[in-house]
């Protein structure tokens, strides 16, 4: 039907097999990411626990953002996994629909999803070469290539302080309580009990101080 012109001798069903052997292998290899930043956040954590008992701050919270950074790079992976596996359902899907109609069908669900992919430097070159071949298939329209996105933004500076005091607090478990870094975090679990107080106890007093001068203007 002239969809594999330049590959004549690949039919759209073993193209469509060959991209799903394709996305696992990559989803395997994401996998094997995800493991290698998890060994890696264990062995910063077990730095900063060491660094809290010597009292460094700084140290703690430079290791916290690495904490943070690691994190979110898992869940950006397995948002990617996500995405493999949904171009993978399509094309079992596309499979079906190639018994029926003959020729594979146009998807926005896998445009969607590549598009998605070829941020992820881990897999951004293989999933442009299968974007290309997609489109040559008929399965997506044209998507743009140069999609590449910084994804370790400089965004943590406002949000950072916060994150890192959670990642210490946590880590840690209170150790850094008692340094400057950390008088934030001890705060609130203490003055609750005072705060409750203070409104009940005020009140009290300006009721009596209106009774008084009530019974005062009465006399």
């Amino acid at each position: 039907m002239g969809l594999f012109s330049k590959s004549p001798s690949k039919s759209p069903k073993d193209q469509v097999n060959e991209w799903c052997g394709r996305i696992r292998k990559e989803g395997y290899g994401l996998d094997r990411q995800i493991r290698a930043i998890q060994r890696e956040e264990e062995k910063v954590k077990r730095s900063m626990k060491e660094a809290a008992k010597k009292g460094d701050k700084d140290v703690c919270r430079m290791l916290a953002k690495e904490i943070i950074q690691s994190r979110k790079a898992v869940t950006r992976i397995y948002t990617s996994k996500a995405h493999l596996n949904s171009v993978q359902s399509q094309m079992k899907a596309q499979l079906a629909t190639l018994r029926v109609a003959g020729s594979l069908q146009q998807s926005t669900e896998v445009l969607k999803a590549m598009q998605e992919l070829v941020k992820l430097p881990e897999i951004s070159k293989t999933m442009q070469e299968m974007s290309r071949e997609m489109m040559k298939a008929g399965i997506i329209e044209e998507m743009l290539e140069d999609t590449m996105e910084s994804l370790e933004p400089e965004e943590m500076e406002e949000e950072a302080q916060e994150e890192v005091d959670k990642v210490l607090w946590e880590i840690t478990a209170g150790q850094l309580g008692k340094t400057p870094a950390m008088v934030s975090d001890a705060l609130p679990a203490e003055p609750e009990g005072a705060a409750a107080l203070a409104p009940e106890e005020e009140p009290e007093e300006d009721m009596e101080e209106m009774r008084n001068r009530l019974e005062a203007l009465r006399s």
